[in-house]
């Protein structure tokens, strides 16, 4: 393995650090705010059509960030 490889190596750990770290940090503030609505007395409903409203919003912005520097 050459030094261009070893570089190339290093990138991509660190943009898989960094997804995870601003993922942990995306669904923390998710929780945080879901946490907040409890608390202030609103009732938390998640039917099965928002879960998957949810979820083809979450492949959505996956497919977004994957098209990213294209």
């Amino acid at each position: 393995m050459n030094a261009d490889e070893q570089g190339r190596q290093g990138n991509n750990n660190l943009y898989i650090v960094l997804g995870a770290i601003l993922g942990a940090i995306t669904g923390a503030s998710a929780g945080y705010m879901l946490m907040k609505r409890v608390e202030e007395g609103e009732d938390f409903q998640l039917t099965a059509g928002d879960g998957i409203k949810l979820g083809g919003t979450v492949v959505a912005f996956l497919r977004q960030v994957s098209t990213l520097g294209k």
